[in-house]
């Protein structure tokens, strides 16, 4: 069965949307865990000199968005997203997910949770 040129556009449509649908959900939770550093770190820590330094944020990678988190300069992955398919990993290092998927962005129900609970210091990720 040979695929039209209108099927293969539709495709490529549908992944380039799910590939911005990730993206935007990974910025979601860059936010989620600046505010949650925010609510629990910054007042125990408020008037100190680099207290409101630490900073989420995306680096895209071909395969993988890292989360990193640059606390004071020193800079760490939080967690690693497939670009792709949404799938979250804890960081194994700074080149490399662990094995196995820890919430998949494209449910909407694991999302919502992931966004609700997400914590800066990651402890989220090891509760699957």
């Amino acid at each position: 069965m040979s695929t039209t040129f209108a099927d293969y556009a539709a495709q490529q449509d549908a992944r380039n949307t799910i590939e911005l649908n990730v993206r935007k959900w990974s910025l979601m939770l860059c936010d989620a865990l600046q505010q949650d550093y925010q609510k629990r770190y910054y007042g125990y820590r408020a008037g100190l000199p680099g207290a409101d330094t630490n900073k989420f944020y995306i680096e895209s990678g071909r395969k993988y968005h890292k989360i990193i988190m640059d606390a004071n300069g020193s800079r760490s992955v939080h967690a690693f997203i497939d670009r792709k398919s949404g799938e979250v990993y804890k960081s194994a290092s700074w080149k490399a997910p662990a094995k196995g998927v820890r919430y998949d962005l494209r449910l909407i129900e694991q999302r919502e949770w992931l966004l609700e609970n997400a914590t800066w210091h990651g402890s989220y990720l090891y509760k699957r």
